[in-house]
């Protein structure tokens, strides 16, 4: 939240409907600190109240106007001041005049469409945020409140196995296979690392997690990589015919769900990499991207609806008509 005060003779507070029961969610603001905000879904209707407090009563405040505004918006930190907005929605509270004393004025913003998911990034920031305005002829007085999205989704209907070799001609083979290849964020992979043919003294062998940003296009793409997790699958030297069971539970590690050309300005993706070290330190990678999802049972009872429009925006129609029918399970 920020406040613009420039010793104003008014205060602006935003309240919402529901702040006492909403839930919050913990979110990384830019300098990486974590604070809780009020957490939305896509549809959901953002509702409230703008308290405007005179801090001198009896003195008239003149304005040009009262408004509040619902927007979406992506700041790229190299492109900063220029900020992308993908919604921006407004509801004029006053008509120009003046204020005698304290006031408080509602506002509801209806089943707002949310599309992306809320980010902090090395590179790029995507929020949603109020804005409430008192305008006036030298400088308007501000507030803002930021809120958090999540996007949810329903369960793939394609979760195909992965299966990938890993060679180096007559020194070393392996196979790897993991169970799927899309997890939701609180999932466990589970996979088995199959050593065919060892030539190579192996001492050291782990798989890590490692989230891609992507932001810019054309001439101005930046690539940021983040080791979120390394998972040691062996110390010492493996055996031919030897097999190496994974189980890498992801509800410890920080991560989004993956977020693929956002309003053509950024992604967020996931790979699985599989590093082996031999004994001279020569390290051998083997690559595979992964996608990440948001469960939608995380859902309170009275969200289950709304939450299956989301669904309906996020995964296509047919899977839409499972989540409402179970909503609608849901709710009775």
């Amino acid at each position: 939240m920020s406040f613009f005060s420039f010793g104003q003779s008014a205060e602006i507070d935003i309240v919402l409907n529901d702040a006492e029961t909403r839930k919050k969610a913990e979110h990384k603001t830019e300098d990486g600190k974590k604070d809780k905000y009020f957490l939305f879904y896509d549809g959901e209707t953002v509702s409230g109240k703008v308290n405007v407090t005179l801090k001198n009563p009896g003195k008239r405040l003149e304005h040009q106007g009262i408004k509040i505004e619902f927007i979406g918006q992506i700041e790229l930190y190299y492109d900063r001041g220029n900020h992308h907005e993908f919604v921006s929605l407004v509801k004029d509270l006053a008509r120009p005049g003046e204020m005698a004393q304290s006031q408080t004025f509602d506002f509801e913003f209806t089943h707002v469409e949310k599309p992306y998911e809320s980010y902090t990034g090395q590179n790029v920031k995507l929020r949603y945020f109020l804005r409430a305005t008192i305008s006036r002829r030298l400088n308007d007085i501000c507030k803002e409140m930021d809120i958090v999205v999540h996007t949810l989704s329903t369960y793939p209907e394609l979760n195909s196995s992965i299966k990938m070799e890993v060679g180096i001609e007559d020194c070393l083979h392996i196979e790897f296979e993991y169970n799927k290849s899309k997890y939701h964020l609180k999932d466990v992979i589970v996979g088995k690392i199959y050593f065919l043919l060892v030539r190579i003294k192996i001492k050291h062998m782990e798989i890590d997690i490692i989230k891609r940003e992507t932001t810019g296009t054309g001439p101005n793409v930046y690539h940021e990589n983040d080791t979120i997790a390394k998972y040691e699958i062996m110390d010492g030297a493996p055996v031919r015919g030897e097999s190496i069971p994974i189980r890498l539970f992801l509800a410890g590690y920080e991560m989004t769900p993956t977020m693929r050309d956002v309003n053509k300005k950024f992604s967020v993706r996931y790979y699985l990499n599989l590093v082996l070290i031999d004994e001279e330190e020569r390290r051998y990678f083997k690559q595979q991207e992964i996608t990440l999802w948001r469960k939608g049972d995380i859902v309170r009872k009275s969200m289950s609806h709304q939450a299956a429009i989301a669904s309906q925006r996020f995964e296509g129609s047919a899977s839409a008509e499972k989540a409402l029918s179970q909503a609608k399970e849901d709710d009775n």
